[in-house]
């Protein structure tokens, strides 16, 4: 089979498109013949060696993919040859095959899109994980969102909003801050040349933000643990910035407000029956229409190196997409 193979930690530039031997399944296991998967800013950390977890090597990356069910393993229960499907794969999806644990593959409605369901478990998967589960956002609270223009930015926005909470979207550039507002955000904030605080504190009248969902990391999340409101909650979802900022907790103490981490693969394998409920909603609100993956552009999979680099240079606008088999791509 077709697939991206990184033989050493190293440079985005030595990744190689070659063929690979098709997964063996083991009794737990599924084979998904895969139609898209989608790229995210771990993969590129982790094919350089720079990511929490390191692969045993030779591996291929990829931690998302759409498609269907080639073949079950013999103590697999729910899915047949056949079945449309979303996986959570960790390695392995920018390929013609995947090999994904059966308590990581999901059910996908008819209505969806391969590209869109591609996009669909590690930015919302995430940003639902994050705003339900770890800070019980409510409806009427205010939402911060700080790097609102990238893949889970974006999904924290739809489904901020979808969850009835007033959005704040902060980002860079103009053109990022419309798509937060298409998305649900009902007020913007520049922070290339706005003051964060400050235009925070004016936007909720002194009182502050009840939730921030932080991707970014660096100067911009002391900025927003400053603009807490009491009994605020900060999530730590990633450092796009670069920066690992360290929080001075008597910014907490002070105002009873807690800093909340967020790593959503663990937390999907450490409790699989809880995300399997929240996924359910995702593909049933992605069938429905309610939420919409941003889809900024869909490189083909030989051109996986750039792809990755595009997310790796923070120039997304929503997900970016590998397909892996374009002709089938659209197919409903």
């Amino acid at each position: 089979m077709k697939s991206v193979i990184c033989a050493a930690f190293a440079p985005l530039e030595s990744l190689t498109i070659g063929a690979a031997p098709r997964p063996e399944i083991g009794e737990t296991d599924i084979l998904i013949a895969v139609q898209a998967a989608g790229v995210n800013f771990p993969d590129g950390l982790m094919v350089q060696g720079k990511y929490q977890t390191k692969p045993a090597l030779p591996f291929t990356p990829g931690s998302e993919a759409a498609g269907v069910v080639e073949a079950v393993g013999g103590k697999v229960t729910g899915f047949k040859p056949g079945d449309r499907v979303v996986a959570f794969s960790g390695t392995g999806a920018f390929a013609e095959y995947v090999k994904v644990p059966a308590s990581q593959v999901y059910h996908l409605p008819a209505g969806a899109n391969w590209a869109s369901a591609a996009g669909l478990l590690i930015t919302y998967g995430t940003s639902y994980y994050a705003l339900r589960d770890r800070a019980g956002l409510k409806p009427g609270e205010t939402l911060l969102v700080l790097g609102a223009a990238g893949g889970v930015g974006l999904a924290a926005v739809e489904l901020g909003a979808l969850m009835g909470a007033r959005v704040i979207a902060a980002a860079s550039t103009a053109d990022k801050l419309a798509l937060a507002r298409a998305r649900g955000a009902a007020e913007t904030i520049n922070y290339a040349d706005e003051d964060l605080r400050a235009r925070l504190k004016a936007l909720t009248d002194g009182r502050g933000v009840d939730v921030v969902y932080d991707p970014v990391g660096g100067a911009m999340s002391i900025a927003a643990v400053k603009s807490l409101a009491w009994g605020g909650r900060h999530l730590v979802i990633g450092f796009a910035q670069g920066d690992i900022p360290s929080i001075p907790t008597n910014l907490l103490l002070l105002k009873n407000a807690a800093a909340i981490g967020v790593l959503w693969g663990n937390a999907l394998r450490a409790d699989p029956a809880l995300h399997a409920r929240n996924i359910a909603d995702l593909t049933a609100w992605l069938a429905a229409g309610n939420i919409s993956p941003a889809i900024d552009t869909i490189f083909p999979l030989e051109r996986a190196v750039a792809a990755i680099a595009h997310v790796m240079d923070r120039r997304a606008r929503g997900k970016v997409i590998l397909a892996v088999r374009p002709d089938k791509e659209d197919e409903a």
